[in-house]
């Protein structure tokens, strides 16, 4: 099982890398993709037209989902003890470790300091 961060999801929904798309279609086919509401709330944040949103909002209703339930804590704690605020990872990256941790759910993301982040805590 996936968490596939907000990277991912821009690249499949701008079409920028079909290789990424044809992978994460395979992935959703299989069920085997999960999210978490700060990734969908960040791609809602840049959507420019209702036909964006219609799809942004289509897309969180039909995956899976993490329990979320102090996931802001946990990625509080995260980030403080691996000091990843100093090594240029927000808090919402750290929700996204943390769901990982919580869930046990391996990262797709683009973003390096990121992945370099869940390398170190898994």
């Amino acid at each position: 099982m996936i968490l596939a961060d907000t990277s991912i999801w821009i690249s499949f929904l701008r079409k920028s890398d079909p290789d990424i798309a044809d992978i994460l279609k395979q992935y959703l086919k299989r069920n085997e993709i999960y999210t978490v509401s700060a990734i969908f709330g960040e791609l809602l944040q840049g959507v420019k037209t209702n036909r964006e949103r219609e799809i942004v909002n289509l897309l969180w209703e039909s995956l899976p989902k993490v329990n979320e339930d102090k996931l802001f804590i946990k990625a509080g704690n995260i980030s403080n003890k691996y000091k990843l605020h100093s090594k240029g990872v927000g808090l919402i990256d750290c929700y996204l470790l943390a769901a990982c941790s919580k869930n046990n759910l391996g990262l797709w993301t683009l973003d390096k300091k990121l992945l370099k982040a869940y390398d170190e805590i898994a």
